[in-house]
């Protein structure tokens, strides 16, 4: 079939349908919603079969709409209706909770039903319930509604409007610590909790802590604790109440964060050792990488390299694996060149302790999406395992033609060979685990949730761990480590890539800069990129 994909942007459920549908030999197209002119424009251009919409902020065009099939994507449960589905169920602590693929008609969320799709909730951020069970249920339910011979017609329930900021509130005196995590998860991303002088983002439970209920207790590296009336959370994220505040890691918002006592441990990185295996954890929020906790991880790295363990297994975290560097504490910088020099730099340092980890068998497990600098991260392992159904994004140019770094001209070409290494990082579209196998970038995937993936994972590194080969295994490693190096040191592929990377920071092509800018400040594109839309560029 002729798919049209309209999207607001090029978000995570909207790439997941790409690949999948693509994959399935539809021809897929995509056209950002930057207007009604523009839309009709495309429509006419593709003149598609059926129009897909997963992620829209505005009404599709009555000329669209009346004259094609244009199928819908709502994240609630049938008959629901409203922009805010998915904050409302947290809010109100839904068991249950589903996706609707309906007709696009007059009346919002009103149109006939072609499918739907239920899931339980877990407790979790709306960002996290969206990337996966809602992905997986718009997924099922849109291939379904495909090859559905006739809709349904739903009893609807009342349209329910976006909760307001009134509704989102936190009263520190008499919320517990569930309520607080709940109304501050249901806001995660966007718009975030209204709380004084800042907007909150990125709440854990704070065990163990306690205090006066409102008042500002602990923190931990880049967070917070705040008391509530039975406890404590802790607060990853804020952003100041001013024009052009980014989000940020709390304790670098927050003034009176310097004088708070700071508990031990990490939320951020941390390792557990079983069945001879090293598991080192580092679920960053939004799997944004800065030169500080890049630096922290390589620390934990080479530690657990001393460890009398045969296998590490990188984990990164359930919603991501990585995305490379954090263009938010970049921009946040007084110099953002000097601060993106300095990122890069230790990206690469992480990246070559990895691939120079001669005393273990180093995995990738990647629960979650990656992209950019963080898919090459993966690669600095020996082997990469993926959660099926994650969607990688193995290219840079993107971000203003960024050339990248994490010494990838090394390791891509090793999996994928010269001419899959360019084919990848020139076509900037998101790849699926199936695909990601076939060129050769990953070695595996396995599970369709994150538990299953992890189960099914972990005890393949046992079983390595504890092999009679393993020894050989690593002498091998060593041995290919020691006649690449002889052929070409990593030191020429870092220095190689860091020119290209020199001129994109520095130079007179302003590229990069504006493009990170805007992505950080969640700019709309004014035009849908040509190797998106390809019913434009043919």
């Amino acid at each position: 079939m002729r798919i049209l994909l309209l999207a607001h942007s090029f978000n995570s459920l909207t790439q997941r349908l790409w690949v999948e549908l693509d994959r399935r030999g539809h021809d897929v197209s995509l056209e950002l919603d930057v207007n009604d002119a523009v839309t009709v424009e495309a429509v006419e251009l593709a003149q598609p079969d059926v129009i897909i919409a997963p992620f829209l902020k505005r009404a599709i065009p009555e000329q669209v709409w009346r004259n094609h099939r244009c199928l819908i994507v709502h994240p609630g449960p049938l008959g629901d209706r409203g922009p805010a589905a998915l904050d409302w169920a947290i809010l109100e602590g839904a068991e249950s909770w589903g996706v609707t693929v309906l007709q696009a008609e007059a009346e919002m969320d009103a149109g006939p039903v072609w499918a739907h799709r239920s899931f339980p909730m877990r407790a979790a951020t709306k960002s996290s319930l969206y990337r996966n069970e809602v992905t997986d249920a718009a997924v099922d339910a849109v291939l379904e509604a495909l090859d559905a011979a006739a809709p349904m017609r739903p009893d609807l329930s009342a349209f329910k409007p976006a909760p307001t900021q009134a509704q989102r509130a936190i009263d520190w005196t008499t919320d517990d610590t569930a309520t607080v995590l709940r109304k501050i998860r249901a806001s995660d991303g966007v718009p975030g909790v209204v709380d004084g002088d800042y907007t909150l983002h990125d709440a854990h439970p704070a065990d163990g802590l306690s205090g006066i209920p409102g008042e500002w207790i602990a923190r931990r590296g880049g967070m917070v604790a705040r008391a509530t009336t039975d406890g404590a959370v802790w607060i990853g994220q804020l952003r100041r109440r001013e024009t052009g505040a980014l989000k940020l890691p709390a304790a670098s918002v927050l003034p009176e964060a310097a004088t708070l006592p700071e508990q031990p441990g990490h939320h951020e990185i941390w390792y557990d050792e079983r069945g001879g295996v090293g598991f080192l954890h580092f679920p960053f929020h939004n799997g944004a990488m800065s030169t500080d906790q890049c630096e922290r991880l390589k620390d934990a790295f080479l530690i657990a390299a001393k460890r009398p363990t045969k296998v590490i297994a990188l984990m990164g975290g359930p919603d991501f694996w990585s995305n490379g560097i954090h263009l938010g504490t970049i921009e946040a910088a007084e110099s953002p060149a000097d601060e993106s020099w300095r990122n890069i730099n230790a990206m690469n340092d992480l990246c070559e302790a990895i691939i120079t980890c001669g005393s273990h068998i180093t995995l990738a497990a990647m629960q979650g999406n990656g992209g950019a600098g963080g898919v090459f991260m993966a690669l600095a392992a020996d082997m990469v395992l993926a959660r099926s159904g994650v969607v990688l994004n193995p290219h840079y140019k993107g971000m203003g033609n960024l050339y990248g770094s994490e010494y990838w001209t090394y390791l891509l070409p090793k999996r994928c060979g010269a001419a899959g290494a360019l084919a990848l990082t020139q076509a900037r579209l998101p790849v699926g685990t199936e695909e990601a196998r076939d060129w050769g970038l990953i070695d595996d995937h396995f599970g369709g949730t994150v538990p299953e993936f992890r189960a099914q994972f972990e005890r393949f590194a046992f079983s390595l761990a504890t092999s009679t080969d393993v020894e050989s295994r690593l002498a091998a490693k060593r041995l290919a480590r020691l006649a690449d190096e002889t052929e070409k040191p990593l030191a020429t592929y870092r220095a190689e890539e860091l020119e290209h990377m020199k001129l994109n920071f520095y130079g007179f092509d302003p590229s990069y800069h504006v493009a990170r800018w805007n992505f950080i400040r969640r700019i709309p594109k004014s035009r849908t990129p040509l190797y998106l839309a390809r019913h434009r560029a043919k």
